[in-house]
């Protein structure tokens, strides 16, 4: 049996409507949060579970940790029915919300850590063990005594991250983690996720509209719409059906003799070069570079796929989401 089990999951939210003028009832409206979801997960992996505002990633996430009840379907974490069995089930997972905070904001997170290590009764000897290799790994050492909201936003995901992972969690949920963090930061993040991943086994599901998170730190990936799950499976079989253009910035030396270029591409003036877009199923980039090099002597070119963001784009906009 898989770690994570999820059969014909549905949810349902009863959402009140704006009252309307000379009406005393605000009218009500049923949104369907999730519509029969089914995956499985197997302990160790790492999975990346996207798609747009109101999908239904956080309904998901909130279901599997136990804080919702599911209207119909099953959910299986470890053997444990998450909703039905919160208590044990809470102590083998840990969540990250990138826009909450589990952390007392007005005292030093060690504070906030001791608490934790009662909360889920780690023995002292573990709790210390945890606690150094954690700071260590995320830099927080020199921060321990700082309260959060003293910390810089990166520094405060770095923290949170930490009391999400001192009891040594199994299953680790990640929605938006890296939200308003900084190239650095970013970086430093997904290092430590990958590392958590491969040497503790911790499985791992991240919810993110970054999608440099996802292509750096997923090999398997959910996209969800209107509450139903719509692809499973690798990113690069995913976006193979939406990689179809090439861009090629490219700059000569001495004056240039540009060939005619078919239709199907797009030439713009890039400062003192030109850059092309392109269709590689319409054009072959060895025709390409052909007529490029005919063109002139050619001082520098780079050749570039399009940028991840605009294809997962031009996925929700066929996929109608």
């Amino acid at each position: 049996m898989s770690y994570i089990s999820v059969r014909d999951l549905s949810k349902s939210f009863t959402v009140r409507k704006k009252r309307e003028k000379g009406h005393l009832l605000r009218e009500k409206t049923q949104i369907q949060a999730l519509q029969n979801i089914s995956f499985d997960i197997e302990q160790g992996e790492l999975v990346g579970y996207i798609g747009p505002n109101g999908a239904g990633k956080s309904t998901t996430v909130k279901i599997l940790s136990g804080i919702l009840t599911p209207d119909s379907g099953s959910a299986a974490v470890g053997g444990m029915i998450p909703w039905k069995e919160r208590k044990k089930h809470v102590k083998r997972i840990g969540v990250v919300f990138g826009q909450r905070s589990q952390l007392w904001w007005d005292v030093p997170i060690i504070d906030s850590y001791s608490l934790l290590r009662d909360i889920y009764r780690i023995p002292e000897s573990d709790y210390q063990k945890r606690l150094s290799e954690l700071t260590d790994a995320l830099d927080l050492g020199h921060l321990l005594r700082t309260p959060l909201r003293l910390l810089s936003l990166g520094q405060r995901m770095r923290a949170e991250l930490c009391g999400s992972l001192l009891h040594s969690p199994e299953l680790l949920f990640l929605d938006e983690p890296t939200i308003g963090l900084d190239a650095v930061s970013k970086l430093a993040l997904r290092d430590f996720l990958k590392e958590e991943n491969e040497k503790k086994g911790t499985t791992i599901l991240l919810t993110t509209h970054d999608m440099e998170d996802i292509a750096a730190l997923c090999q398997r990936v959910m996209v969800l719409g209107h509450g139903k799950k719509l692809f499973d499976g690798a990113l690069p079989q995913l976006l193979s059906r939406y990689d179809t253009l090439r861009t090629v910035h490219v700059r000569y030396d001495g004056g240039i003799n540009l060939p005619a270029l078919p239709d199907t591409c797009l030439i713009e003036q890039d400062g003192d070069g030109h850059k092309i877009t392109y269709a590689p199923e319409k054009l072959p980039t060895t025709q390409l570079l052909s007529l490029l090099q005919s063109a002139g002597n050619i001082r520098e070119l780079t050749a570039q796929p399009q940028n991840i963001d605009h294809l997962i784009a031009a996925m929700y906009k066929e996929m109608d989401l």
